[in-house]
């Protein structure tokens, strides 16, 4: 089983629209690859548009950096 995270991907915003996903809760829909982590910074994939970024936890809620 392949591990997920429930963020919003910054390329396709394809949750925009979704209640589940603007109060936070778990969506089974709007789920994302979590490719790896280090530390607090995790590693994503959108299923929908593939676009991979790297998102800092500890950032400010919301920030994301391209995947290098």
């Amino acid at each position: 089983m392949a591990r997920r995270a429930r963020v919003a991907c910054p390329a396709c915003d394809d949750a925009r629209h979704c209640a589940a996903c603007a109060d936070r809760r778990t969506c089974g829909e709007h789920w994302r690859y979590l490719i790896a982590n280090t530390g607090p910074v995790l590693h994503l994939q959108c299923p929908g548009c593939t676009h991979t970024w790297s998102l800092d936890t500890l950032a400010h809620r919301g920030g994301s950096a391209p995947c290098a």
